[in-house]
This record gives structure tokens, sequence and C-alpha cells, in this order.
């Protein structure tokens, strides 16, 4: 299935407590969007588009504001002295 902007996830068929886990992991200021891959199996455009689709507006924007260009979330852009 096609999600917005194109990005291919599966959130139709996934587990509505696969889905709540995913989200609870993007929350969470600490986890790298390469740990939920990881974990799960899917990728950050992918986990934008579900947050995107099981949020609120306001609460995708609030998540979206915090969340870019944080080097937590993005574990390939943080130095190698801060892992």
């Amino acid at each position: 299935m096609l999600g917005l902007a194109g990005i291919a996830y599966s959130a139709i068929t996934m587990d509505p407590d696969m889905i709540d886990d995913i989200i609870g992991m993007a929350w969470c200021d600490k986890t790298a969007f390469d740990a939920i891959e990881a974990a799960t199996g899917v990728s950050e455009p992918e986990v934008i588009a579900i947050m995107r689709t099981h949020l609120k507006p306001s609460s995708f924007r609030l998540w979206r504001k915090r969340v870019s260009g944080r080097t937590a979330k993005h574990g390939k852009k943080m130095r190698t002295d801060e892992l």
C-alpha cells in the first residue's frame, strides 16, 4: 500500500499493537529512527507516514517540529563520542 507522499508501508496489515509500539518509539526522544527500523523493520519515511496517518494533525506537527534535525533521532548524524 502506498502511504502519503508515495511511501510504501503495510500499516493496513500491521497489528495495532505494532503500530502502537512504533508510535511510542517515535515519540521517545532517545530512540533513533535506526533503532526503530532495527526493531520493527519500518524505515524512517514509513514511520513518518504512520505518524501522519495515526496522529491528529496538530500532534503530528508538534512531533515533526521536535524530531526534525534532532541528532538523537538520527543515529547516522551522531558523532561517535556521543554514542
